[in-house]
């Protein structure tokens, strides 16, 4: 990662607590320098100007997140189906607010501009990459039968992350019942429905 000035860090921090309340199109730089408590120059001295400090910020968040998600969806050799899905879960359970505001942004960013998915992309790709890594481990184990590995990384990746991330995004209410939630989830997860 960048080393940045602890100036430029300041800019970088209030860019994203910006993005993340207005979004990028009513994001300004005067409005990122009053939450950055610099003068407005200083962000174009040390950015050149908005374009580049946001994209400047989205990477130096990116880098974060997507260590983060390494870390949750790695694996050991020994880690079992069920183990391995709850660890993935809590993981993304535990994450916090400020991990989560990679997603917010990165969501904002689709919909203000449409033709560029860059961050959720990375974001989905990290995933489910990681999961497919894992599913034709635990196939070539003979663990899971022969299935076409990236599709079960895809439906897993969409029942789990999104079910979960998305949960955490917008609702704002999180209840004692999160653990229960998680256990009932990986109950319809691991045994599906059929009586």
């Amino acid at each position: 990662m960048n080393e940045f000035s602890s100036t430029d860090e300041k800019i970088i921090k209030a860019t994203f607590r910006i993005l993340q309340k207005e979004g990028f199109a009513k994001a300004t730089t005067k409005k990122i320098a009053a939450e950055a408590g610099v003068n407005e120059v200083t962000i174009f001295r040390n950015f050149q100007n908005k374009k580049n400090l946001v994209e400047i910020t989205k990477d130096y968040y990116l880098q974060i997140f997507l260590e983060k998600l390494e870390e949750i969806f790695s694996f050991n050799e020994d880690d079992e189906i069920e183990e391995y899905f709850q660890g993935n879960f809590m993981g993304l359970l535990n994450l916090s607010e400020d991990d989560l505001s990679i997603i917010k942004v990165a969501m904002e960013e689709v919909r203000d501009i449409p033709e560029k998915k860059l961050l959720i992309s990375k974001i989905t790709g990290t995933i489910i990459g990681k999961l497919e890594e894992y599913f034709k481990f635990q196939i070539e184990k003979g663990k899971i039968r022969e299935v076409d590995s990236r599709v079960l990384a895809i439906m897993c990746f969409s029942i789990t992350f999104q079910s979960v991330l998305l949960w955490k995004i917008y609702d704002k209410e999180h209840t004692p019942e999160t653990e229960q939630y998680g256990k009932n989830f990986l109950d319809i997860l691991y045994n599906g429905i059929k009586v």
